[in-house]
Parts: structure tokens; C-alpha cells; sequence
């Protein structure tokens, strides 16, 4: 049996008919499929491992969030989260982040640092997609970049691995699922509406999840890290976010 076919079992077993199956029964089914968040502790537990177990079923088959066309870019772009104030950004910044090296590695074959330049001679793709912030603003931008997944295919991922996690210069860090992480809108984005990001809008390298709120699209990228376990990476919770009362998993 194939575990897309699997997983469509589960739901039909109890996970997607919560009204009928308690929080305890639920999440051993989950768990079962290994479909439970890191957040999954706590008041709120059994909710964001329902989210997460449902949402990753219902979107095996790597559903694509809406892509617009040029007419449809917002005229104004809100801007959430300033630079960082730190002498290393801000030296960085000042040499038109010709120093900057994103480091990737953790469980990999093939560990690497990648200058800018570097980045922008792999094989870019452009989407416009819809950007929606959990306090309710929103916006439409044309992102260009490098899919996450070709710089991971790149550095040899572990079959063991299950999340990437992504740190940047503002002390923000956050993390993904491998089906996120591989997902084709999942970016490494160094362009907004046809220029360089700027300061403002995560220069010089922001992720962007197109199937998940704001906060996912971690800006100020400086390293990103192959993993098997979140357990021992800051807190525990697979995010800086659930410490705000945020979700770890945030698809729309």
C-alpha cells in the first residue's frame, strides 16, 4: 500500500472526523503515520497535531498555492520584522553583501557555503503568489530565486533527515517538514518584483513558503541546517513562533 494511499486511510479511521474520535485516540493515530508537529505539547497539543496531520493528507500530492500574473502585484508591500541593528549585518549590508556566505549543512553529504553571486547562477524561478500575515494584512509580489529544494539536492540530503531548520541574522529561526522543504514554491529568494531584495524585505536571502502565513518566509537568512530531530534545536518547538503563541505549521 502506498503511503499517500495510507495516509487517506487515516483520515477516514478518525484523524479528519474529530468529532468523533478524542484527543488522545487522534493523536496515536498521527503518530502512527508520523504526522506529529513539534509543537504538538501543551493546552493547544492535540489541535496543531490534528492541523498538521490533516493538512499534510489532504496536500500529499504537493497541492500549489495560486500564482497571479503581473497585473495582480500589489502596488504598496508592507513591511514586517526591521533589519537587524548588529555591526555583522550592518557591515554586510554596507558591502553590498559581497562577504555573505549562506551555510548549509547538518545531515548532508556534502556541506557547502554559498555566496549570493553563487545562488544566482543556479536555476532561477520566478512565482507571484499571495503573502498573508497572520495580523491580517496581505499582499501579492513576484518573488525570484532558487528552489530550496536544488541547493538541498546539491548538498546530498540524508534519507534520515525530516526538517530543515533556517536561522537568520535577527536571532529568527524556523523550520520545515521535508515536503515543505522540497515543495516547488519553496524558495530561496533573492529578488522582489524584478530587483535585489532590499534591507527591508530580507536582503540578501529570504525563504519563502508560499503555503504557509508570513512568518514562514523567514527574511535575513544566514544558515540553514539538515536535521533528523528538532528536540534539541532552541526550544524544542521546531520555531521561534509558538514562544509568541504562533503555530509551528502554518499552511493556508
Amino acid at each position: 500500500m502506498s503511503s499517500s494511499i495510507s495516509r487517506r486511510k487515516m483520515i477516514t479511521t478518525g484523524v479528519a472526523a474529530v468529532a468523533g474520535v478524542s484527543g488522545l485516540a487522534a493523536s496515536r493515530i498521527a503518530g502512527h503515520y508520523g504526522l506529529i508537529p513539534p509543537d504538538s505539547g501543551g493546552i493547544w497539543g492535540v489541535g496543531e497535531t490534528l492541523t498538521y496531520a490533516a493538512q499534510r493528507v489532504l496536500m500529499s500530492h504537493h497541492s500549489m498555492a495560486r500564482e497571479f500574473s503581473l497585473s495582480d502585484v500589489s502596488k504598496v508591500v508592507p513591511v514586517s520584522g526591521l533589519p537587524p541593528k548588529t555591526d555583522l549585518y550592518q557591515g554586510l549590508l554596507a558591502g553590498g553583501f559581497k562577504d555573505w556566505r549562506l551555510t548549509v549543512d547538518g545531515m548532508v553529504a556534502r556541506p557547502g557555503t554559498f555566496a549570493l553571486e553563487e545562488l544566482k547562477r543556479m536555476p532561477a524561478r520566478s512565482q507571484i503568489t499571495h503573502q498573508a500575515c497572520e495580523e491580517g494584512w496581505s499582499f501579492i509580489c513576484q518573488w525570484t530565486g532558487v528552489p530550496l529544494s536544488y541547493v538541498l539536492n546539491l548538498v546530498g540530503v540524508s534519507k534520515q533527515a525530516k526538517y530543515v531548520v533556517v536561522y537568520a541574522f535577527d536571532d529568527v529561526w524556523d523550520s520545515l517538514d521535508m515536503p515543505d522543504a522540497y515543495h516547488p514554491q519553496t524558495f530561496l529568494t533573492y529578488g522582489m518584483n524584478g530587483p535585489d531584495l532590499n534591507a527591508d524585505h530580507g536582503a540578501p536571502l529570504r525563504l519563502r513558503v508560499a503555503r504557509q502565513l508570513g512568518y514562514k518566509s523567514v527574511k535575513f537568512l544566514s544558515r540553514i541546517t539538515v536535521t533528523d530531530s528538532l528536540k534539541h534545536v532552541g526550544d524544542g518547538k521546531g520555531s521561534i513562533q509558538p514562544a509568541f503563541g504562533y503555530s509551528w505549521y502554518a499552511g493556508i
